[in-house]
């Protein structure tokens, strides 16, 4: 009786709870015990690491002048990591080649005279319809993707966010929807855009698309093995069939597994964007394990949706704040923080909010500043809930 006593002391889930217990005589040993046992716990608490040892980041599409309020509130909220594209205003020279050195070394030491540490580039420069179309000119784009990889590590930044989607990327039917407490968030519904026109490429079919990425991944990643360049797919938005006669293929988790396959490599991974995958239809929490315990995941895009069309993949759906959405976004950040995952995350596709003018829509300043928190929150939980 008297071991497991002292066991239950050692190892109960609250020691300062015990010593306030009433009705329990404690002997002076076993009360140093308990003191000893909750100054070490605070300790370990005090000693973990910030946000899990996460790079919390904000993204800067619109650039530093327009994002300057965003820029300001993430140093106050210690929120640092700034994933941006290589912005031409800040390199200050528009014939500029984007993919050399200097120009990647003026953006990198930009963000960092503001306070922030440009840590992804999202959106990198010469990969355009060339080479996902297979047009004329597409050696010349990837030749150019080999030297933007090479000078962007030896800047310093070593993910790169990149997609397969030509000519129309992102895409929403409604960027102002009415959402909780008539916050505007983005929205998509196929049927408002089904008939619309095909583009001045005509069809593109899938095989064509899978031909080209196999081009270019047989080219480029074995570059990125050399320097460990982390290369993050980010899966298409929206993960439809097709718009205006583009085919889509990056639009369900197992061609996801089949680009990883063409070049096996633990550089050629995934964006983890889990709006997107939940609306294939994936289970977030499930697939971030398994591709986490894979290590490819390279990048988060932490976020939350609402699909509406009752089919997979979703045809029609709403951006969500952050703790209102499908995805259990708890057991999301303990799927991250259990595979070790240290990467950058940053809130995606927010609530324009009270008092804001939708002119970055999904990328505003408070609503990014309630997902930043939230997130950190959760972190925080995942991770002290492995001591306590």
């Amino acid at each position: 009786m008297e071991n497991n006593r002292r066991n239950f002391i050692k190892k109960g889930a609250s020691m300062a709870a015990v010593l306030s217990m009433g009705g329990i005589a404690y002997s002076c040993e076993e009360k140093k015990e308990i003191k000893q046992a909750v100054v070490k716990k605070h300790r370990e608490l005090g000693s973990m690491a910030k946000d899990a040892g996460m790079q919390m980041s904000n993204a800067y599409f619109g650039g530093m002048e327009a994002c300057q309020y965003l820029i300001e509130l993430s140093k106050q909220i210690d929120a640092l990591g700034a994933v941006a594209g290589i912005d031409k205003r800040i390199i200050g020279d528009p014939e500029a080649k984007p993919w050399e050195y200097e120009s990647i070394k003026k953006v990198v030491d930009g963000w960092k005279a503001v306070g922030l540490n440009y840590n992804v580039v999202e959106g990198p420069p010469s990969l355009h319809s060339k080479t996902k179309l297979g047009l004329e000119g597409r050696d010349e784009e990837i030749d150019n993707f080999i030297t933007f990889m090479k000078n962007l590590k030896r800047a310093g930044v070593d993910v790169i966010c990149y997609n397969w989607m030509p000519v129309i990327s992102w895409a929403r039917t409604s960027m102002d929807s009415p959402g909780r407490g008539g916050a505007l968030v983005t929205a998509f519904d196929y049927n408002e855009i089904k008939d619309k026109p095909l583009t001045e490429y005509g069809t593109v079919s899938k095989e064509k698309l899978w031909e080209n990425l196999e081009y270019f991944l047989k080219a480029v990643v074995p570059e990125a093995e050399k320097i460990e360049m982390k290369l993050a797919m980010h899966p298409d938005d929206p993960q439809v069939d097709s718009i205006q006669g583009i085919s889509r293929i990056m639009n369900t988790v197992e061609n996801f597994d089949r680009m990883m396959n063409i070049v096996p490599s633990e550089f050629n991974g995934v964006t983890m964007c889990q709006g997107n995958f939940s609306l294939m239809g994936a289970d977030i929490p499930k697939l971030v394990r398994r591709w986490g315990n894979e290590g490819k995941i390279h990048f988060v895009h932490f976020r939350n949706v609402r699909e509406l069309s009752g089919e997979l993949p979703s045809t029609k759906f709403t951006e969500t704040f952050h703790d209102e959405g499908d995805i259990d976004m708890y057991q999301a950040m303990k799927a991250y923080y259990d595979i070790g995952f240290r990467g950058p995350i940053r809130p995606d596709h927010v609530p324009t909010m009270a008092g804001e003018k939708n002119t970055r829509a999904g990328y505003m300043d408070l609503g990014n500043l309630f997902a930043i928190g939230y997130m950190r929150g959760l972190a925080e939980s995942v991770s002290k809930e492995q001591i306590v």
